[in-house]
């Protein structure tokens, strides 16, 4: 419980909306197998999901939207905190 807490708090200090985190959830279910079994078929070698045709595109698309809110928010940080350090001196 204490886990989900802290994911949740997370997740408001990030400005991460609650309905992708729900839809995550019901389609990871789904997800899970398909994982497991394309795993399989390249014998475990996790590369497959980069170097086909359409996975590589949509993984690298995928990667950037789980990064994007932290990027976003240390530069938010950065800026003002500059700005303020100018306004200062």
């Amino acid at each position: 419980m204490f886990c989900f807490g802290v994911v949740g708090y997370l997740m408001q200090k990030l400005d991460y909306p609650l309905a992708p985190a729900v839809l995550a959830i019901v389609l990871g279910l789904l997800a899970e197998p398909a994982l497991r079994q394309s795993l399989l078929i390249s014998s475990g070698d996790p590369s497959i999901f980069f170097t086909r045709t359409y996975a590589g595109p949509i993984m690298i698309a995928a990667i950037i939207l789980l990064i994007l809110p932290l990027i976003s928010a240390f530069m938010r940080r950065r800026g003002s905190g500059g700005a303020a350090g100018q306004a200062q001196g």
